[in-house]
């Protein structure tokens, strides 16, 4: 990365540092400057745009980020390890980068942001990746804080978020993915890209919110898919039955025998608004 910004390359940074990856903290780490840059790339033009990222560890994405013109980045990082070294990239690059310790769980966004346009950009711990993506999609107010968000998953979960009524991987992260967002898997990185190497392959997922999703209260979507999807195998009038089972189905007119994997996303909507 030193031909791109100066710096140098994150493997010595990572040594002279010594940091190693920590599974508790679900840390993989990203050395190559092409698939960092692809990564960043494939949020579209950064010129202009403040951009939020989650652990960026030793900021090989920070990196690429920054060399793309963002106007701003905000890396929330939960390793004080990791500190040391993303202050050395905010001295390259003045008033561009700002670090937050702490936890990105516990962390409201959109308050860190002043002005737009804004995007999400983040090669995501494994541990917490999915329940971040949930927090981002089910805010109160809508269209959200966010112009886009481009994320690494465990390809698995990325099959997850774009999979849509009868597909294997189709479930309550599909469902809420594709009410409120327009999802593609961009591209796969494979395990031996990542130090340590993981046991998966992972995938970039973007992720672009809808302008005028179907109109439904986020808490009670959320709701349904909790309880049809936590007993996928049963039919709906089992699964549903806390929330109203049969007569809940019948008003939808959804037949009580149907499994959660065969509905639309319009027929969820329809639940949770009669809840």
């Amino acid at each position: 990365m030193a031909t791109l910004d100066g710096l140098p390359p994150l493997r010595d940074v990572v040594q002279k540092h010594g940091l190693d990856a920590r599974k508790a903290l679900g840390q993989n780490f990203l050395f190559d400057l092409n698939l960092t840059q692809k990564i960043a790339r494939t949020a579209g033009s950064l010129k202009d745009t403040t951009v939020i990222e989650v652990g960026p560890g030793p900021g090989g994405l920070t990196r690429a980020i920054l060399s793309m013109e963002a106007k701003k980045v905000i890396a929330v990082e939960r390793d004080p390890r990791c500190l040391p070294v993303l202050q050395e990239i905010s001295n390259h690059y003045p008033g561009r980068l700002e670090v937050i310790e702490g936890d990105a769980l516990k962390t409201d966004f959109e308050t860190l942001v002043t002005e737009g346009p804004v995007k999400i950009i983040a090669n995501l711990p494994y541990n917490v990746g999915t329940q971040l993506l949930v927090n981002w999609l089910l805010p109160q107010t809508w269209p959200p804080f966010y112009d886009s968000m481009t994320l690494m998953f465990q390809r698995e979960v990325g099959e997850r978020i774009v999979a849509q009524a009868g597909d294997d991987a189709y479930g309550r992260l599909g469902v809420l993915a594709g009410w409120r967002t327009d999802a593609h898997m961009a591209f796969d990185v494979p395990a031996q890209a990542f130090s340590p190497p993981p046991k998966v392959t992972s995938t970039v997922v973007h992720l672009v919110p809808k302008t005028n999703p179907i109109v439904c209260d986020a808490s009670q979507l959320e709701k349904v898919t909790l309880a049809a999807f936590g007993q996928r195998r049963k039919m709906l009038r089992q699964s549903l039955k806390p929330l109203g089972g049969e007569t809940l189905l019948n008003k939808a007119n959804i037949d009580p025998q149907r499994r959660a994997e065969t509905l639309s996303i319009e027929e969820f909507c329809k639940l949770a608004n009669l809840l």
